[in-house]
């Protein structure tokens, strides 16, 4: 909705103002793929970091004896280095809006068992995917 001073302005300069604050609430993604880890595993670690703030965040993973916790941080490292560098954002107080864990690709390899038979050990990837906003 413009303002009294927005009416006075050239429409161009009132569009160019509402570019830039939609791009200050933008929200910055990171998402890392092809992870070596089962997705099931990852989603404990992701649950624990969801809508928290970015200190916060970060405090937990170190924390976490997980490797789960290493894939998750550096997932989230990146997502604060785009938001830095990429959307030249000053972010005053950033924190996880988004987090989710989604399937990868698996690679089947073949364990050989008793009486000539076969089972198939499914070796899962995940994707890890990181969104960060403001308050």
């Amino acid at each position: 909705m413009p303002t009294e001073a927005d009416k006075k302005r050239p429409k161009r300069s009132v569009q160019k103002r509402q570019e830039e604050e939609k791009a200050n609430q933008a929200e910055i993604s990171a998402t890392g793929k092809y992870l070596r880890s089962s997705p099931r595993k990852v989603r404990s670690v992701v649950n624990a970091i969801r809508g928290k703030s970015v200190a916060e965040a970060l405090q937990i993973l170190e924390m976490s004896p997980r490797k789960a916790a290493r894939l998750v941080e550096g997932v989230l490292r990146s997502a604060i280095a785009n938001a830095e560098n990429n959307a030249k954002l000053d972010i005053s107080s950033p924190y996880v809006t988004y987090c989710a864990v989604n399937d990868g690709p698996r690679m089947k390899r073949i364990w050989y068992r008793g009486r000539g038979r076969a089972d198939i050990i499914q070796k899962r990837m995940c994707h890890i995917t990181v969104k960060l906003g403001t308050k």
